[in-house]
C-alpha cells in the first residue's frame, strides 16, 4: 500500500479515538448523557449523525453496485429511501422529540413504548429490547463482516485482523464517548462521505471518452430502462425501503436527542440536502464506473467495489486514502450507533428493570460500557462466518424493524385511541409476517415471496391493520395517556 494511503488512514483513526476522549470528558457522568447526549446536540450534528449511521457502507458499495449491475431500474431504491426519510423527518422527529421528553423522560424506544402505553408488565418493553438486541448483533456482525473484507482487500491484512481493527477503534470511541461520541463522529463521518460521493463520481464522468447513454447501450440497452425485470412490483419493492425509516431505532434516537424540537427544520433542511447529494453520488459511481470499466476494458470481478476500484485507479495516494477512509466511515459509523442502541437496551431495559431497579446513573453508565463490549465481542464471533451474506441480512434486519416498529412509532404519534394491546399486537404481527415472508415454505411462480415483493410490504400492512383492529376491539387508553397525548399535541401547535 502507498504511504499517502497508510497516512490518511492513520489520521483518520487518530481523529476518531480524539472525538471519543474529548466525548468522554464531555458529556458522560449521568446516563441520559451517555445514551442520549443529554438532549443537546446541534441540529447539523444531529442530521449528519442520522444520515451516517443510517447509509452504511451500502451508500458507497452496496447501491454503486447494483447501479453497476443493473442500470437505472436500482435508482428506485434510492428514490424509495429518499422520500422515507423526508417524511420520517416530517412526521416523527418533531412528535418523538417531545413526547419522549415529556413521557418520563425515554431515553431508548422500549422505554418510550413502555410510557406511551402504561406497560405495567414490561411485556412491550421485553418484546422490543429483544428485537433490537437480536436484530442489532447481527446488524452490527454484518458491518464487522465488511470491515474485515476491506481489510482483506485494500490493505493485504488477514480477514480476522480487519474485523478485530474495524471493531476495536469504534468500540474505543463507543465505550467511552458514548452517544456524543457516536453523534461527533457520525458528523465527521458524514463530511467525509458527503465529499467522496462528489468527488468519485465527478471525475469518473469527466473522464468518459463517449457520451454516457452510447456507452452503457454498448455495454447492456436495459442499463438504460426505468422498469426492471420485475415490472411494477419491482419498483414497488425497490421504493418500499422507505418504509422502514419509521422503525430504525439507530436512526429515530438522533430524532430524540435534538436539542429542541424548533431546530428541526434545520436538521430536516440539512439532513435531506446530505441524503440526495449522497443518494446521486452512490448512482453516479454506478453508472459512470460501470461506462468507464466498460471504455478501459476493466474487468471487476465483484461490482460492490467499483467505488473502490475507481479509488485506486483515479486518485493521488493521499486522496485515495481519504476515500478508504469514507468506505471505513460509512461502515463504522453504522456499527457505532447500533453498538450504542443495543447496550441502551441491556442497560436500560433490563439491567434497570430486572436486575438494580435503583441502579445510580455511574452505575448504569458502567453497565452501558460492558454492555458496549459485550456486543462487540459477539458480533466479531458472528463475523467469523465469512460467508455470512451481508445484503441479505441487512436488508431482513431493515424489513424486521420497519415491519415490527414502524406502523407502531407512526401511530403512536398521531393517534391518542392507540392502546397497550394495538400495539403488542402491531410489533410481534409485523415482525412474524416478515420472518414467514422470508422463512416460510410458500412460494409465487415457483419463486420464494421475498424474491417477489419485498418483505415489508406485507408486514407494515398486516403491522397497521392490527394496530387498528385490536385498539379499536380493546380497552380504551387511560385518561392519563390521553391527557399525555393532548399535552404533545398543545405544545407543537
Amino acid at each position: 500500500m502507498e504511504i499517502g494511503t497508510i497516512i490518511s488512514l492513520a489520521l483518520y483513526f487518530i481523529a476518531m479515538l480524539g472525538i471519543g476522549l474529548y466525548a468522554y470528558k464531555k458529556s458522560t457522568s449521568d446516563v441520559s448523557g451517555y445514551m442520549l447526549g443529554g438532549r443537546s446536540l446541534p441540529p447539523s450534528v444531529a442530521a449528519l449523525s442520522a444520515g451516517a449511521s443510517d447509509m452504511s457502507g451500502w451508500i458507497l458499495m452496496g447501491l454503486p453496485g447494483a447501479m453497476f449491475l443493473t442500470g437505472f431500474s436500482s435508482t428506485w431504491i434510492a428514490i424509495g429511501l429518499v422520500i422515507g426519510a423526508w417524511l420520517n423527518y416530517l412526521f416523527v422527529a418533531p412528535r418523538l422529540r417531545v413526547y419522549t421528553e415529556y413521557a418520563n423522560d425515554a431515553i431508548t424506544i422500549p422505554d418510550y413504548f413502555a410510557n406511551r402505553f402504561e406497560d405495567k408488565g414490561n411485556a412491550l418493553r421485553i418484546v422490543s429490547a429483544l428485537v433490537i438486541i437480536v436484530f442489532f448483533t447481527l446488524y452490527t456482525s454484518s458491518g464487522v463482516v465488511a470491515g474485515g473484507k476491506l481489510f482483506e482487500s485494500s490493505f493485504g491484512l488477514s480477514y480476522e485482523s480487519g474485523l478485530y481493527i474495524t471493531t476495536s477503534v469504534v468500540v474505543l470511541y463507543t465505550l467511552f464517548g458514548g452517544f456524543l461520541a457516536v453523534s461527533l463522529t457520525d458528523f465527521v463521518q458524514g463530511c467525509i462521505m458527503f465529499i467522496a460521493l462528489i468527488l468519485v463520481p465527478l471525475v469518473t464522468f469527466s473522464l468518459l471518452d463517449n457520451p454516457l447513454s452510447q456507452t452503457l447501450n454498448e455495454l447492456n440497452p436495459s442499463m438504460l430502462t426505468w422498469v426492471g425485470s420485475a415490472g411494477a412490483v419491482g419498483i414497488v419493492s425497490a421504493m418500499s425501503w422507505g418504509l422502514g425509516y419509521f422503525g430504525q431505532p439507530h436512526i429515530i434516537v438522533r430524532f430524540m436527542s435534538v436539542r429542541s424540537v424548533k431546530d428541526m427544520p434545520t436538521a430536516r433542511r440539512i439532513g435531506m440536502t446530505w441524503m440526495i447529494v449522497a443518494a446521486l453520488g452512490a448512482v453516479g459511481t454506478g453508472l459512470f464506473g460501470a461506462a468507464y470499466a466498460h471504455e478501459k476494458g476493466i474487468v471487476v470481478d465483484d461490482a460492490e467495489t467499483i467505488f473502490l476500484i475507481l479509488s485506486q485507479l483515479l486518485f493521488h495516494p493521499l486522496i485515495a486514502g481519504f476515500l478508504l477512509a469514507a468506505i471505513l466511515a460509512a461502515i463504522m459509523s453504522t456499527i457505532s450507533s447500533q453498538l450504542l442502541v443495543s447496550s441502551s437496551s441491556l442497560t436500560e431495559d433490563f439491567y434497570k428493570i430486572f436486575v438494580h431497579r435503583e441502579a445510580t446513573d455511574k452505575e448504569l453508565v458502567l453497565v452501558g460500557r460492558i454492555s458496549v463490549l459485550v456486543v462487540a465481542l459477539a458480533a466479531i464471533y458472528l463475523a467469523y462466518d465469512r460467508d455470512s451474506s451481508i445484503l441479505d441480512l441487512v436488508s431482513n434486519a431493515w424489513a424486521g424493524f420497519g415491519a415490527a416498529f414502524g406502523p407502531l412509532v407512526l401511530i403512536s404519534l398521531f393517534w391518542s385511541r392507540m392502546n397497550f394491546a394495538g400495539a403488542l399486537a402491531g410489533m410481534i404481527s409485523g415482525a412474524v409476517t416478515v420472518l414467514v415472508w422470508i422463512y416460510g415454505p410458500f412460494t409465487y411462480n415457483g419463486a420464494p415471496l421475498s424474491a417477489t415483493l419485498y418483505e415489508i410490504v406485507p408486514g407494515f400492512i398486516v403491522a397497521t391493520i392490527a394496530i387498528f383492529a385490536v385498539s379499536l376491539a380493546t380497552k380504551e387508553p387511560s385518561k392519563e395517556i390521553t391527557t399525555l397525548f393532548n399535552k404533545v399535541e398543545k405544545s407543537l401547535n
